[in-house]
């Protein structure tokens, strides 16, 4: 970077910062502010990012087990649709710490010269605004293109994260796709802000499945825009998890599936919200509640507890169940 380019974005990078406005409107303005006053960053400084350990990375990963497991597969995939635009894949922790990377192996060398590599520290607290460390902050998806980096060391860069929730809601990880071609044109970066967040909700969905394995998985009423909006059954139909995104739409919270929370009263409460016609419309999660029971009985040959043998769960909950979604046995 000129010695002109470079002046000029810490000028921009100070204006910006001392607009007491800037964060509300922008959250780069809002990161760039925190590196400043919370981190006490200086844009100028060029340091390279602080490497773990050997140990540190090896305990580092075996804390992302087995997310990291399940995310190989996606990674794989996504890195496979944009190697070629000399991007990589980096799946980072909650702390900022890339634990996995795939990419090109003619990149690798670029890569490990700009920092995007295992165990280099890439929170906000380190390396200022950036894609990983400002996800990880916002906790939403976020792209930071060449300029809008705090360092002038990383302006050459443009990274796409998003965060990935675990099975109890929880901030685990960052997916991150990141390029170092100043070729990469513009528009380029919203597709693979698209590519990086279905990427991440597939990771959650997949983990989320992993961890209630023995569970009945059910989508939630917003399943259709948001693929890891998933909610885990048990054989008495009630709600033992939730993934984030279930969680914000339908109320769930850690202290109500401790309460025994049934799976009905989140149906319920769903379908009394939305009305066509004049008339209340059923839940897309309480329709494959019932096509689900039509299809055991059928199996079943009408026989109740033969279907609620198949279906995993008592003949008593079956019961109520066919009331409640005005079933009968002959459905």
């Amino acid at each position: 970077m000129s010695g002109d380019i470079a002046n000029s974005h810490l000028d921009r990078v100070r204006s910006v910062v001392a607009d007491e406005t800037a964060p509300a409107r922008s959250a780069v303005a809002a990161s760039w502010r925190r590196c400043v006053t919370l981190h006490k960053l200086d844009p100028a400084a060029s340091l390279a990012p602080a490497i773990l350990t050997a140990a540190e990375l090896r305990e580092s990963r075996e804390r992302l087990e087995p997310l990291a497991r399940v995310a190989q597969s996606v990674m794989e995939r996504l890195s496979a649709a944009i190697g070629d635009l000399g991007c990589c894949v980096l799946l980072a922790d909650a702390r900022g710490v890339p634990l996995e990377r795939r990419g090109a192996p003619a990149d690798a060398e670029i890569f490990d010269r700009r920092g995007l590599r295992t165990g280099a520290r890439w929170s906000e607290a380190h390396q200022g605004t950036n894609a990983i460390g400002a996800c990880i902050v916002e906790e939403r998806a976020l792209t930071i293109h060449r300029d809008q980096h705090f360092h002038a060391q990383n302006t050459g860069l443009s990274c796409t994260a998003a965060p990935i929730f675990d099975h109890l809601g929880r901030l685990a990880a960052a997916l991150d796709v990141s390029s170092c071609r100043e070729t990469l044109a513009d528009g380029l970066t919203n597709l693979l802000s698209v590519a990086v967040v279905d990427a991440a909700r597939t990771i959650e969905a997949l983990n989320f499945r992993r961890a209630f394995a023995e569970a009945r998985i059910l989508l939630s009423p917003q399943a259709d825009r948001n693929s890891a909006s998933l909610i885990a059954v048990d054989r008495h139909d009630l709600v033992i998890g939730a993934t984030r995104a279930a969680r914000l739409e339908l109320g769930v919270t850690d202290a109500r599936i401790a309460a025994q929370l049934a799976a009905a009263d989140l149906l319920s409460g769903a379908g009394e919200t939305e009305l066509q016609n004049g008339e209340p419309q059923r839940s897309e999660l309480e329709d494959a509640e019932r096509g689900a029971i039509r299809r055991a009985l059928a199996r079943a040959n009408g026989n109740v507890t033969a279907a609620a043998r198949l279906l995993g769960v008592s003949r008593a909950t079956l019961h109520r169940k066919l009331g409640r979604l005005g079933l009968s046995q002959g459905h």
